[in-house]
């Protein structure tokens, strides 16, 4: 069974659904904002907070040519360098962010979105790196951060199978067998029928790797299947309120939300179980109000049993069911009276 360490926590088959709290800009250009949002993380019952670590420069240019204004999203009608000057986390906040998570028994990491970011993550000792949706198409960079040995966990909203398969083997041929990938529907607020959560299966079983969930559909109904389907790290925008505003605000989820979600998650691991066929110690008393043989009329000494006379009612205290037929015509051996739980020692041939 596949599994992971990161920063002492375990990942994979038999271990507790993995929930990463994602920053992104929710912060609104506020460190105190950002430093409440990690302490609310904790009280809602994430595993972990993660940051994005880039700059409007790091992550394209100032233009303002027709490619760089955005078309069809939320964001509609933005430039791009001015949309991620507005939604950045800035580097210099990292350092600290990254404290307060500690403080709160919080996994820490970020997703880098070129390699100057790596180089601030490594130096800040993050135990994992997260490939975001967009960038699972950007090779160099996910070698890069693959190399430092440290889990990678790839979103992978827009690819297509080529897309992933050549993530992997750049995680691999730098000697990075730690890949997690999560199941990803790049639309903000995603369409809950376009979620497939079948795939998080598809995922695991296809590629022999940990699968997961980065989620951007509203509410908790996607996580829960994803659960179901096998998800070991559920991904979700957390916010501490809508009304702050800020890019990322309308489908990102509030603390009594998440908190909703992760205890979902949570029910739902415990419902899915384990293949057994053997009674619980509820189930066996619950066998007791089950259908069994009992004398529904009087009977005297050397009567014949009947399809009248006996039946199979509840409860279970009685024989089986099976021998019903078995007893019918046989004779009893003593007076039995209506409510009697039948037995074979009642019975003669």
């Amino acid at each position: 069974m596949k599994k992971i360490n990161i920063d002492k926590t375990i990942i994979g088959e038999g271990y507790p659904c993995f929930i990463i709290a994602e920053l992104s800009a929710n912060h609104n250009g506020s460190i105190e904002t950002a430093i409440e949002t990690i302490r609310a993380a904790k009280r809602a019952g994430a595993d972990c907070i993660k940051l994005q670590t880039y700059t409007a420069d790091t992550i394209t240019i100032d233009s303002d040519k027709d490619d760089f204004l955005i078309k069809g999203t939320i964001w509609g009608g933005k430039n791009l360098h001015k949309l991620y000057q507005e939604a950045y986390t800035p580097w210099e906040w990292h350092e600290e962010l990254f404290k307060v998570a500690k403080e709160e028994g919080l996994v820490y990491f970020s997703s880098p979105f070129d390699k100057s970011a790596v180089d601030l993550l490594e130096n800040l000792n993050v135990p994992a790196y997260k490939i975001a949706s967009l960038e699972i198409t950007d090779i160099p960079l996910i070698e890069y951060a693959a190399s430092k040995g440290k889990p990678i966990i790839i979103s992978t909203g827009i690819a297509e199978q080529e897309d992933i398969e050549l993530a992997i083997d750049a995680c691999k041929r730098v000697g990075n067998d730690d890949i997690v990938l999560l199941k990803c529907t790049t639309s903000y607020p995603a369409p809950i029928d376009e979620a497939n959560m079948c795939m998080v299966k598809d995922l695991a079983e296809r590629y022999n790797v940990i699968s997961g969930l980065s989620d951007h559909t509203m509410g908790a109904t996607v996580p829960i299947v994803a659960t179901v389907f096998g998800a070991k790290v559920i991904e979700k925008h957390f916010i501490l309120d809508r009304s702050i505003g800020g890019p990322d605000a309308s489908f990102s989820m509030n603390e009594e939300e998440f908190t909703a979600m992760v205890k979902a998650v949570r029910e739902a691991e415990s419902a899915i179980g384990i293949v057994n066929y053997s009674l619980t110690e509820k189930q066996i008393e619950g066998k007791d109000f089950s259908r069994s043989l009992y004398v529904v009329e009087d009977i005297k000494e050397g009567e014949k049993f009947t399809e009248k006379n006996i039946r199979s009612i509840r409860p279970g205290y009685g024989m089986h069911p099976k021998y019903f037929k078995e007893v019918l015509g046989k004779k009893a051996a003593f007076n039995l009276e209506k409510g009697d739980a039948l037995k074979w020692d009642y019975i003669i041939n």
